[in-house]
């Protein structure tokens, strides 16, 4: 029984510590100017495109990604630009369980906005739900975060929805990049993780490029 309650308390100070650290982050952000957002987005636009995960791709090929709102990375112009490419883009749609089907990207024109309980507001696509498991059918997944530690380790909201995505990609194997777009402050040296958490290979921040393997240190590439 001491155990067990050990490993609770353990547990929960993990999940303090992700709080305390996601609420000073998202503060950080807050404070952000709109011409700052702005600049970022368009710095990490370029680039992910320049990415060889992402600029190999074919027309036809299939990357997960997300709408940002807020002051998330904006990923507007990214979204589009891989469309024009021809990539296959699926944006996530919240599910009640804050689980994530999926569905085509079809343009910023074909967004609609949701209201969810707590007053989150998503834009989400309008077309036809795929399902839970279409997220595997991605050759790169672009995700959200809150910070990405020099391990991979990545921070999201606190919700676990990228977290079931990521499990499920696991569960089919298959090797896809996992790429997270932060601020650069928000590669930190460590965040507090979990056994589910799934690191990232790569974050890009609109000052580079950050490569993360198993067992070896972080690179990054400023260009």
């Amino acid at each position: 029984m001491a155990n067990v309650r050990g490993d609770a308390d353990e547990v929960e100070q993990v999940r303090r510590h992700k709080r305390e650290v996601r609420r000073d982050l998202l503060a950080v952000r807050a404070a952000m100017a709109g011409d700052e957002v702005a600049q970022a987005a368009r710095a990490i636009e370029r680039r992910a495109l320049e990415l060889p995960e992402l600029a190999s791709l074919e027309a036809g090929a299939t990357v997960a990604a997300y709408v940002s709102v807020g002051r998330e990375p904006g990923t507007a112009g990214l979204l589009a630009a891989l469309r024009a490419r021809g990539v296959r883009v699926l944006l996530p749609v919240l599910m009640a369980d804050l689980d994530l089907d999926w569905a085509v990207f079809e343009g910023a024109g074909r967004l609609r906005e949701t209201d969810y309980a707590g007053g989150a507001r998503l834009l989400e696509p309008r077309g036809p739900r795929l399902g839970r498991q279409a997220v595997c059918e991605a050759d790169a997944v672009l995700l959200p975060g809150v910070a990405v530690d020099r391990r991979g380790v990545r921070l999201g909201r606190g919700g676990g929805s990228f977290d079931r995505a990521l499990a499920r990609l696991a569960a089919a194997g298959g090797d896809r990049a996992l790429v997270a777009l932060v601020y650069g402050h928000e590669v930190v040296d460590e965040l507090p993780s979990e056994p589910h958490d799934r690191p990232v290979g790569v974050a890009v921040t609109p000052e580079g490029v950050h490569r993360f393997s198993p067992g070896f240190p972080e690179t990054a590439e400023d260009r």
